[in-house]
């Protein structure tokens, strides 16, 4: 009864705490490029957000929350599958919803949050419900976004292992089904990107996180030890990795993969440590209390982002800059009586949603220097700059 406790807490608190988040976020430019550029599933979700809550923060990214409690519920179910401890089932579920990729997938609205919800509910299903739903579940999959398509080779592979050539022609004819809808970007020209990616990857996971995930995999992989999780997260690693080396790879199709593989890196070390006589354990559990403190300064330094300005020279470099400053100067817009501007492509989309229209009338630009006279749009947090422009009027 106690754990039942614990795990609505830590979903609670959890909840609590990114909805607040979403109330300090403006809207990014890839943002509001879903929201107002060519049609997509995600796009009609979000837009029925923003009818049912307003046009807001909160209804902007309450799809991408939904989601993600969602996909903790799941991951704590699977779990049921690989922990059979129910100490060891809270801990990983902890270690999930820390994870630097997931709390951004639960407020950023991109696919990353809704793939990883939908490979969970797939994994979840896979061994509770007839073959023909999961089937039609698939071909949804493959209508509604691109980056399922990692999850159809995923199960091809897996299916071509156990020798079900109908299943593994299937996923084979889906994943050719997307390519065909969406389409994929080879670049013609190599680009290394490579260090770029694993440094991607360390950065959603922690280093020590993504190695050892790395490691469960390879050392599957050699006892044989192979389950669909398995063949879902490796296919789509290598695939991302032999990619890498001619250009750069769009992330947020990956690393959910990837991060359902987590069940397997709690197994795993669980498994490792148990066999273990209690003086040979101390590397286990200084290597996870290493790994929490990592997963908590993360996610510090998300929830209190802010805060990291004052640390900083170049505010620019902020990792979190992009979700700043639209609200804001939109406010500091209608505060002089303006309510359209003509201003830089990327802006001028995030504060459309805002309710600041394009027009000819005002001007609006990012002043590079610091002349006093100019400055009548300034957007501050503690005495820290991190916005400084000027509004013309265009007399006609």
């Amino acid at each position: 009864m106690i754990s039942r406790y614990v795990l609505f807490l830590i979903i609670g608190i959890d909840a609590l705490i990114l909805s607040s988040q979403t109330l300090l976020l403006s809207i990014s430019y890839e943002e509001a490029k879903l929201l107002y550029g060519d049609f997509s599933f995600l796009q009609l979700l979000v837009q029925f957000s923003l009818n049912l809550f307003g046009h807001n923060d909160f209804g902007l990214r309450f799809v991408m929350l939904l989601f993600h409690t969602l996909s903790v519920l799941l991951i704590y179910l699977i779990s049921f599958d690989y922990l059979a401890q129910e100490r060891n089932r809270l801990w990983m579920l902890l270690m999930f919803v820390l994870l630097p990729g997931v709390l951004s997938s639960a407020v950023m609205v991109n696919s990353a949050g809704m793939i990883i919800f939908g490979l969970l509910l797939y994994i979840y299903l896979h061994t509770r419900v007839r073959l023909s739903l999961l089937n039609l579940l698939l071909l949804c999959y493959a209508l509604i976004d691109v980056g399922f398509a990692y999850l159809f080779v995923g199960l091809a592979f897996f299916y071509l292992y156990n020798k079900n050539v109908q299943l593994f022609t299937y996923n084979l004819a889906l994943y050719l089904l997307t390519s065909f809808l969406y389409g994929f970007e080879i670049l013609g020209y190599p680009s290394g990107h490579f260090l770029d990616t694993v440094g991607v990857y360390s950065a959603i996971f922690t280093p020590i996180i993504f190695i050892y995930l790395f490691y469960v995999l390879y050392r599957r992989a050699l006892t044989k030890k192979v389950d669909i999780i398995w063949f879902i997260a490796t296919t789509s690693l290598i695939f991302s990795l032999i990619l890498s080396f001619r250009q750069s790879v769009p992330i947020e199709h990956f690393a959910p993969y990837l991060i359902v593989a987590l069940p397997l890196g709690a197994q795993t070390f669980a498994s490792s440590y148990r066999i273990r006589l209690k003086e040979h354990r101390k590397f286990y559990k200084t290597t996870f209390i290493i790994s929490f403190v990592f997963l908590l300064l993360n996610a510090l330094a998300v929830f209190f982002n802010k805060e990291l300005y004052l640390l900083m020279d170049e505010p620019k470099k902020h990792f979190a800059y992009d979700v700043h400053i639209a609200k804001e100067l939109s406010q500091n817009l209608y505060e002089k009586g303006i309510e359209c501007v003509k201003t830089d492509y990327k802006m001028q989309l995030r504060l459309e949603f805002y309710g600041i229209k394009k027009c000819d009338a005002y001007l609006l630009r990012e002043l590079k220097d610091k002349v006093e006279e100019m400055q009548n749009v300034t957007i501050s947090y503690k005495n820290v700059t991190l916005y400084r422009g000027y509004v013309t009027k265009v007399n006609k």
